[in-house]
């Protein structure tokens, strides 16, 4: 039996499963939790482990009709410097807790649009950030970075603060494609960026591109794909896009009949991969390539590759904490998310200085899942070895989880002394796995498609 007609008799095609950027998913999140558990867990957050600060700006001058992100769109900067002000506050409040000041590994921005913020706002930010973490060694600032929304003079002041990676948000540069999703974006432009980059020191650079978009086809693709290269990434990330119009009221302006059908869309996926093989990138976890001196590589071959809500990781921290309308932290003993709208965002820490509103608090059981669901998305195996020693379950828990995965996919995966690995070839199958593993999961729920 052909890939094709294994994985379709698995149900990869049909099958929509969460994307495990966490484990519990985000939308299993509880009312209340985090309110309840954000100071207590703050307060007991021990100095001496590094912390990840995640920073959300959910504005943009125009929203592009393919994003499902928290957003709104803004044509002046007026409740930007509002919610700048409030972030301020928040990220105050939550360095004031901990009983002694906290070391910063990681400072990422994301959106939404952090380019939009004028050079003056974003310098009063990032004084509040830094004011209030210290830094640890291999300390990385990166930003997530919209070259139709990045002035020169704002990406010199993010490389003379510090930033040292930068991702790029693409998409597609078919113009037909762009058209079709509300983002017209050429390539001249994105080179220029990726060249004032580069030329305040800035070497290291991720590009996010979509398959599965209107109009999309695998020469399309491949065009675009080439364009890519030519910018000269170390990263690369290629996600499939999922329309859920349902969630994310402005995809129903996309032209659901001219989207890709599902085994199209894995054959693009398929194409795009071998081709970065072909030149040189090596392919982790289920949608990141890199060449091999990236440091996400070399996380990679080690088995230290993580995977969080930015994606994947060489991050080592176990606490990110996130602010701004919509962020997520992650403790050990669970996870707290703020407000989503961004004005009961600012409402909650105008009032108490924290925006903790849903959450998690992780069981044992729950911690337990999460290691073998990270393990599956980032190196396509399962090694029960880890988990014997601080957890120790009993072996024969292992072994009917294990047993399940085998008789459940008998084509896809092979056993292992210590676990089980998925054969070469069909690691887009690694979401079903996670979702069979995790018991949790529930009709009521809704998901993206698998591919």
């Amino acid at each position: 039996m052909d890939k094709i007609s294994t994985l379709r008799r698995y149900r990869l095609f049909d099958a929509k499963v969460p994307r495990y950027t966490s484990y519990p998913p985000a939308n299993r999140f509880e009312q209340g939790v985090g309110a309840k558990y954000q100071r207590e867990w703050l307060e007991q957050l021990p100095s001496h482990a590094p912390v990840s600060v995640y920073i959300h700006i959910p504005f943009c001058r125009r929203l592009c009709w393919f994003c499902a992100c928290r957003t709104q769109g803004t044509k002046t900067l007026s409740p930007v410097e509002g919610y700048v002000e409030d972030l301020i506050a928040e990220i105050n409040t939550v360095s004031d807790l901990p009983a002694e000041r906290l070391q910063m590994a990681r400072l990422h921005l994301g959106g939404g649009t952090p380019t939009l913020l004028s050079p003056a706002l974003m310098d009063r930010l990032l004084d509040a950030v830094f004011d209030a973490f210290d830094l640890s060694d291999g300390f990385e600032f990166s930003v997530e970075i919209d070259p139709t929304e990045a002035a020169p003079e704002l990406l010199e002041l993010l490389a003379r603060r510090g930033m040292r990676r930068a991702s790029i948000g693409v998409q597609d540069f078919n113009l037909k494609v762009q058209k079709s999703i509300g983002r017209l974006q050429s390539f001249e432009q994105t080179q220029e960026v990726c060249d004032i980059l580069r030329g305040h020191g800035v070497h290291s650079l991720n590009v996010d591109f979509l398959y599965g978009l209107p109009h999309q086809t695998a020469h399309s693709l491949t065009e675009t794909l080439d364009r890519v290269v030519r910018l000269k990434p170390d990263r690369l990330a290629l996600y499939g896009y999922a329309h859920v119009p349902h969630v994310s009221k402005r995809q129903t302006m996309i032209p659901s009949e001219h989207l890709p059908g599902a085994e199209a869309r894995f054959e693009m996926s398929e194409l795009a991969r071998d081709r970065l093989c072909l030149i040189g990138f090596e392919p982790l976890g289920i949608d990141h390539f890199a060449l091999p001196d990236d440091s996400l590589a070399i996380a990679a071959r080690h088995s230290k590759m993580r995977r969080n809500f930015q994606g994947y990781t060489d991050d080592p921290c176990e606490t990110l904490l996130g602010f701004g309308a919509s962020a997520i932290s992650r403790f050990r003993r669970g996870y707290c998310q703020n407000a989503v709208a961004t004005s009961a965002y600012r409402q909650r820490v105008q009032t108490n200085g924290l925006a903790g509103h849903k959450g998690y608090f992780m069981r044992e059981e729950d911690r337990l899942l999460a290691g073998l669901v990270e393990q599956i998305m980032c190196t396509h195996k399962i090694d029960v070895s880890p988990f014997t020693e601080d957890t120790a379950p009993s072996e024969v828990y292992f072994q009917s989880l294990i047993d399940g995965l085998v008789q459940e996919f008998p084509d896809v995966v092979d056993l292992e002394p210590l676990g089980l690995s998925i054969r070469p070839g069909y690691e887009a199958s690694a979401r079903l796995l996670c979702a069979y593993l995790d018991s949790a999961l529930s009709a009521q729920h809704t998901h993206s498609l698998a591919i």
